[in-house]
């Protein structure tokens, strides 16, 4: 039996994906995804070669009639991602003493006390949890921990460490962020996934020739940066506002709130309005900004020189904290009541001020990123572990002389990949929110047409399963921030006809 494969492609400006048919005897065997990667199989057996066939036919005439078109396989070449990279080798800079401390300049309002409490200590963990690969995705909420790792590995864990849910994207999360009660996950496939329900969708795509480092979301306005220092906005119907060029490269922080976009890069932080990308204020940091944090009226940036800078928003530098080696991570208590940064192998601990209070070692790896809730640090490192650090006064007087609690280990469970496009279907019309998708002009829009809500507003809904003409049941809709669009919310399922 001879076998015959189709091999299709769809490039457009943001979106590069294969679909390949192979037809072998009564099996046919589709293979899915985008260009670069293996992609996903579904195999399906047939009575006849005929009925076989006639499926294969029937699959690629769907492809062909949105845009797909015969391809080499070989020929695009899949997008570039950078990872974070962790020099372990790195030396650490020059701890300050008492004879080369620097001095207070008068454009710095306050530079870190170096007091170096108990460096030969560790940080007092109570649990550790192991992704299996280095991890920087991570958010905290009050009922979850949330973990990502660069082979696309999702955990939530409660508070104690043990898995409430799991799943696997198609690539690396680089990152997990949250927009009042949405979570996205940002990967190095060039998507965003939203969170909210119990099937990851795809919520935004990024262009094909972005080389993304980090994202940020704000009212459903997802904010980009990049390896060539560009930082984009996109709207919530997954359509670009702007794109703007800092002075800097390598952009691995963007944070945003209701007032702009704050963009750190290899020279300093850049802030931009939100309406047209007007740049507003733009101050130097001292080194290239490895990760940033922010506050209702600070950002916080941390630097390969091992300093923490924090700024207002208005760009006036407030504080320096000054660690001994390059930082990969910040965050902050409340209102930024203490200051934590990591490096390498350690966390430190400062008080608003300036003054640092301790360093411990984490024990293991780097935290890439971090978090802090209710006297608890968590942290996720460049060995893969989630840690739950105990940071109340308590705990850091006791790891101070070496008193340290037992710390549970825990391994991550075996995880599959999930198609993000896969829908139930339901005839249950009554439990939920009724929404259509509609064309206008080339792109299919989603609006409300259950009782109550606003039938000219359009709805931000995964692009990725909108069908036109089709209506779909979610759990709940709500309303932006700023009362012009509807947002979807939780689970989705397909209204059978």
């Amino acid at each position: 039996m001879v076998e015959e494969k189709t091999y299709l492609e769809l490039s457009e400006e943001k979106s590069h994906k294969f679909y390949e048919v192979t037809l072998n005897g009564t099996q046919l065997s589709v293979r899915y995804g985008r260009i670069g990667d293996a992609g996903q199989n579904q195999t399906s057996s047939f009575p006849t070669p005929e009925k076989a066939r006639v499926e294969a036919q029937k699959k690629i005439n769907e492809k062909l009639k949105k845009g797909y078109e015969q391809a080499i396989q070989g020929v695009r070449k899949k997008r570039a991602v950078t990872r974070r990279v962790i020099e372990e080798d790195s030396a650490p800079t020059s701890t300050p003493t008492s004879s080369n401390k620097k001095k207070k300049s008068s454009t710095t309002p306050s530079i870190t006390s170096t007091v170096n409490v108990a460096p030969d200590r560790s940080a007092p963990l109570l649990w550790k949890f192991d992704t299996g690969a280095s991890a920087l995705g991570i958010f905290v909420n009050p009922s979850l921990c949330w973990v990502g790792n660069e082979t696309g590995k999702i955990f939530a864990l409660n508070h104690s460490g043990e898995v409430h849910s799991k799943f696997k994207l198609p690539e690396g999360v680089k990152s997990i962020v949250a927009d009042n009660d949405w979570l996205y996950a940002g990967c190095d496939d060039g998507n965003v996934y939203d969170l909210s329900g119990k099937t990851p969708r795809i919520a935004y795509e990024i262009a094909e020739d972005v080389d993304i480092y980090w994202i940020d979301i704000w009212d459903a306005i997802l904010t980009v940066s990049d390896a060539k220092g560009n930082v984009t906005t996109i709207n919530h119907e997954d359509e670009s506002q702007w794109t703007k060029k800092s002075s800097g490269y390598r952009g691995w922080m963007v944070r945003c709130d209701d007032i702009g976009v704050y963009h750190g890069h290899s020279i300093g932080i850049t802030m931009y309005d939100w309406e047209d990308g007007k740049l507003i204020w733009e101050k130097p940091t001292h080194g290239m900004i490895n990760f940033g944090w922010q506050e209702e009226s600070t950002i916080y940036a941390c630097t390969i020189t091992g300093k923490v800078q924090a700024f207002s928003k208005k760009g006036e530098l407030l504080h320096t904290y000054e660690c001994d080696r390059t930082i990969y991570s910040c965050a902050t208590a409340e209102n930024g009541k203490y200051v934590f940064a990591g490096d390498l192998n350690s966390i430190y601990c400062f008080s608003e001020d300036g003054k640092r209070l301790w360093k411990l070692a984490t024990n293991c790896g780097a935290p890439q990123s971090m978090q802090f809730y209710q006297d608890r640090l968590y942290i996720v490192t460049h060995h893969g572990f989630l840690a739950c650090v105990d940071v109340s006064e308590a705990a850091i007087s006791a790891a101070l002389t070496g008193n340290l609690p037992q710390t549970v280990s825990f391994t991550a469970p075996a995880v599959s990949e999930i198609s993000a496009t896969n829908l139930e279907t339901t005839s249950d019309q009554t439990n939920g929110v009724m929404v259509e998708c509609f064309r206008e002009g080339k792109d299919l829009r989603i609006r409300v047409i259950s009782h109550g809500y606003n039938p000219n507003w359009n709805c931000q809904f995964p692009k990725g399963i909108r069908q036109e003409g089709a209506r779909y049941l979610v759990d709940e809709v709500r309303k932006s921030q700023n009362g012009s669009f509807y947002r979807a919310y939780g689970n989705i399922r397909k209204l059978s006809s």
